[in-house]
């Protein structure tokens, strides 16, 4: 069973935040908190444990990878996000940066959408047995195998939305899935991609801002 209070890498999940933190890579308290919360080592493959908390991304099978922390934290931050908030994740690989959006927005408020039915199937496990603790409701949050180009219209409106993984642009079904005032923040364009984020006007267009230049895996679709 999993001890939240003390899981043996307390002391290397404070260092990185720290770091981060140092680096002006956290800029909101609610980021911190949700990083320093999230055990990322049980979200990389077991022989990558000692690895899970150098600030790079790992391979998680599949050919897709877990983002780096400070990209997580930089994403997170860029969303503004508050209890509440109905979100909308593309791209749930391990199911890490949905954790970590759980934190803030609470689990029955994170939808996300996977592509790889093998690594949806393993991340629901991974949150039920995290869930086995009883200090975490990860298994809260919903996992939909599909095409996240269509998004998960079901559950909309949502109060913001992000990929975790690289398209041309928004795509427009999930553009249609965000409230008015909605924000939307994903890598576009080819490699290395521009992170941008965006906000739904009332008329359905979008305003944007770039973050600089990212690099992140393609977005699948069947």
């Amino acid at each position: 069973m999993f001890d939240r209070g003390n899981d043996g890498f307390e002391d290397e999940r404070e260092s990185l935040v720290a770091q981060l933190a140092d680096r002006d890579r956290i800029r909101h308290e609610t980021t911190l908190n949700a990083l320093r919360s999230v055990p990322r080592h049980e979200f990389v493959p077991r022989q990558r444990r000692r690895e899970a908390y150098d600030d790079r991304p790992l391979p998680i099978g599949e050919n897709q990878t877990i983002s780096a922390p400070h990209m997580v934290a930089v994403m997170t931050d860029l969303l503004e996000l508050s209890r509440g908030d109905r979100i909308l994740e593309i791209g749930t690989g391990c199911g890490y940066h949905a954790a970590v959006t759980a934190e803030i927005v609470g689990s029955k408020n994170v939808f996300s959408v996977e592509y790889h039915e093998s690594l949806a199937e393993a991340t629901r496990d991974r949150f039920r047995r995290l869930a086995q603790s009883d200090r975490f409701d990860y298994d809260d949050i919903s996992i939909r195998v599909g095409d996240g180009n269509g998004g998960w219209p079901e559950n909309s409106p949502y109060d913001a939305l992000y990929l975790t993984c690289a398209a041309p642009d928004f795509p427009p079904a999930v553009v249609e899935q965000v409230r008015p005032d909605g924000r939307l923040l994903a890598p576009l364009g080819d490699d290395p991609q521009e992170l941008v984020l965006a906000e739904k006007r009332d008329d359905g267009s979008l305003s944007r801002e770039s973050h600089g230049f990212v690099r992140f895996v393609p977005m699948q679709r069947t």
